[in-house]
């Protein structure tokens, strides 16, 4: 209800800055003083309502929620282990430039650099909205620093995106179901999570769907963690059980599977981020991998928007 009294009240805003704009022109004919407030007030309700159509793209059934994120490196061994690394960097900052909330629930280190995978919970407003953009497979064009010939080096890593679906909770999951193991914490946390059993992975045996999460102080916390992420994967594969259901839960564009990439990051020989559903590109590579997304965002919303009405 809050929500609705906040859009409410910006659409009345922007007709307010519109009216009064308006007055000001029947005003201005002769008065060069008045012309430019009404520009001014014009370029602020321009700006305003460009703001209220991005809100509108938030549409899919879980776009308000949270979400979880994860990174995992493709085949190619340090080179993509690296790359997901600079996937994760870029999701943190993404996160902190929104202020959103951003917690490492699990991290998988690298064997010489870099990462295997890492899942990262993002909690803010329209969090999952933001970044179901995200969801399939990112490859890396560049010269190889872990090459010794300088060698150019295509690397591939898989992003999930899942939503933070209160609906979930509802999912029974038996115990029997479950098979629960505790193993030491190998990331931050402090020496008491460090020296104890406090890492949780849950494999659920009926679909083969493993959680894993170790950032949280005790098992508990970490079982109930993890078994939040499983209901709400359970929940998403009966939802799509449904035909109607999938395209809306997924789009249309979302492809996860590898060797079927959904954006390009080309370093050499020349400077590009290239999303390949939307045609959304910029040779700004550095602000991107700062987390600087937004752009492909909103392409990938604006094209999900069209391909459903």
């Amino acid at each position: 209800m809050e929500g609705l009294k906040q859009a409410v009240g910006a659409w009345d805003k922007i007709k307010n800055e519109i009216d009064g704009a308006v007055e000001i022109l029947d005003l201005s004919e002769t008065d060069d003083n008045l012309q430019i407030e009404v520009e001014k007030s014009v370029a602020k309700a321009r700006t305003d309502l460009e703001k209220m159509e991005l809100e509108l793209l938030f549409s899919g059934p879980y776009d308000e929620d949270n979400a979880v994120l994860s990174v995992h490196s493709g085949a190619g061994g340090v080179e993509a282990q690296d790359w997901a690394q600079m996937l994760e960097r870029m999701y943190l900052r993404f996160a902190e430039r929104h202020n959103f909330k951003a917690e490492i629930i699990d991290r998988s280190e690298g064997n010489e650099a870099g990462i295997k995978s890492s899942s990262i919970a993002i909690s803010g407003q329209k969090a999952f909205g933001w970044l179901r953009s995200e969801a399939g497979v990112h490859r890396l064009v560049r010269l190889s620093p872990f090459n010794a010939d300088n060698l150019r080096q295509t690397s591939f890593a898989l992003v999930e995106v899942l939503p933070e679906m209160p609906e979930a909770t509802s999912v029974e999951v038996k115990d029997s179901d479950l098979k629960v193991e505790f193993t030491r914490s190998s990331g931050p946390g402090g020496q008491n999570v460090n020296k104890l059993s406090t890492a949780v992975r849950l494999t659920h045996v009926p679909t083969g769907i493993i959680i894993n999460c170790q950032t949280q102080r005790s098992q508990h916390q970490n079982r109930e963690t993890a078994l939040k992420i499983l209901k709400s994967k359970l929940y998403l594969i009966q939802q799509e059980a449904h035909a109607a259901t999938k395209k809306e839960l997924k789009g249309k564009s979302v492809k996860a599977e590898w060797g079927q990439q959904i954006r390009s990051y080309v370093l050499q020989p020349y400077q590009m981020v290239k999303d390949h559903r939307t045609e959304f590109e910029t040779s700004d590579t550095k602000g991107v991998l700062d987390g600087e997304i937004d752009g492909f965002a909103e392409a990938f919303l604006r094209n999900y928007k069209l391909d459903n009405h």
